[in-house]
């Protein structure tokens, strides 16, 4: 009678709904830890929760706030992401963020013209300055074989202390008492409700085009076929370094038209710091979201929640480390819980799972005395 026996082991394909139970347990299970380190603090931890979710979504100023936070999440999320699905990490969201602000900054301030076309020439300007600042590590990438992530990661320090420099410096609002930003830029975003612009809708719209393209183009096609196997998309004449290029430049404007909706829709003018560090945030998105452009919406939902939670929970006399320890553990569970959705216990017949080589092995040395055994090279062959 065969033994059996339970392994655990990784899975490469698991279906959205198993991921969806996945991260529903792991996130219920951070908020029983975080509730047991807020009681344990004396505060009550459902009070708590009901002034979270009632902060939130029972008023439009919970509603703002949340929406400004969701936008440029969004955005950062999805230029990320978009770059994981050629198989390349854009840990440079931030800086490119930051530029985009910076050139959407220089034609607001220094260009006159009617509103429409001021805020075009801004929304261009914002996508060139995200792509301008990842031309560099993209051509690097392709051409020199440069890791992107060193490359993209190192530029967000150049590009955040440009900015300070420019806020401080040269493009300072001289007529006022603010001595790090930039004069107001008279052409804003128009608003949807008091604080909330439009920029939630064009975050929407480009994640919704972004994802169409992706699933249903040729373009999208060869994109994914690069990502999983670039070998076998070079067989199939795939321009597997176009690819690359298009890919990393569309992720760069992303990030880009997102500083330039934060600087002409929520601050007003350019300010060191503007970035509130969605770039890095739009990492952890993407990380959840798996690459998803869809995705990524749910992902960006559920990390406003956690930071705008966290604003609300210092309202109420919770300390700061507190706060970004509470955020740092739910989005820790959130992770893990990800990874745990691609294993699973299998059933495994202990005379199938043992070592096939040495089988193999022992099996053509008793048949055939003094022959070689069989070699993995001489399995992998293929036949002609």
């Amino acid at each position: 009678m065969p033994e059996f026996f339970w392994r655990f082991q990784r899975v490469p394909v698991i279906s959205p709904a198993r991921v969806l139970v996945a991260r529903i347990v792991s996130v219920s299970l951070a908020l029983v830890v975080a509730g047991i380190v807020l009681a344990a603090m004396d505060f009550s931890p459902f009070a708590l929760l009901v002034k979270v979710i009632g902060g939130t979504f029972g008023s439009s100023f919970g509603l703002e706030d949340f929406g400004l936070l969701l936008s440029p999440l969004i955005l950062t999320g999805l230029a990320v992401a978009v770059a994981m699905n050629i198989g390349v990490w854009n840990i440079g969201a931030d800086g490119q963020f930051y530029m985009g602000a910076l050139f959407a900054t220089a034609v607001g301030i220094f260009m006159k013209g009617d509103y429409v076309h001021m805020l075009i020439a801004m929304f261009v300007a914002g996508a060139v300055g995200g792509t301008v600042w990842i031309l560099i590590p993209t051509l690097a990438r392709v051409y020199a074989q440069v890791d992107e992530i060193i490359t993209t990661l190192l530029l967000n320090f150049v590009a955040l202390l440009l900015v300070y420099y420019v806020a401080t410096g040269p493009w300072r609002d001289k007529a006022a008492a603010v001595i790090s930003a930039t004069p107001r830029i008279q052409d804003r975003v128009p608003s949807l409700m008091s604080s909330l612009h439009w920029g939630i809708v064009v975050a929407l719209i480009l994640t919704l085009i972004v994802s169409v393209a992706i699933r249903y183009t040729k373009w999208g096609y060869e994109v994914r076929v690069s990502g999983a196997n670039k070998h076998a998309a070079h067989y199939a004449g795939m321009p597997v370094p176009q690819r690359v290029v298009g890919v990393m430049l569309l992720s760069g404007a992303i990030a880009g038209i997102a500083g330039m909706l934060e600087v002409a829709g929520t601050v007003g003018r350019l300010q060191g710091g503007i970035s509130n560090n969605f770039g890095y945030l739009g990492i952890v998105v993407a990380v959840l979201a798996s690459g998803s452009p869809i995705g990524v919406l749910l992902s960006a939902f559920f990390i406003a929640l956690v930071l705008n939670s966290g604003i609300m929970l210092q309202t109420q006399g919770i300390s700061t480390d507190t706060v970004l320890a509470l955020t740092g553990l739910i989005l820790m569970f959130a992770a893990v819980g990800h990874q745990f959705a691609h294993y699973k216990f299998i059933r495994t017949n202990k005379a199938v799972a043992a070592p096939q080589g040495k089988e193999n092995t022992e099996t053509a040395s008793t048949k055939t005395p003094g022959s070689a055994p069989l070699t993995g090279s001489a399995i992998e062959a293929p036949a002609e």
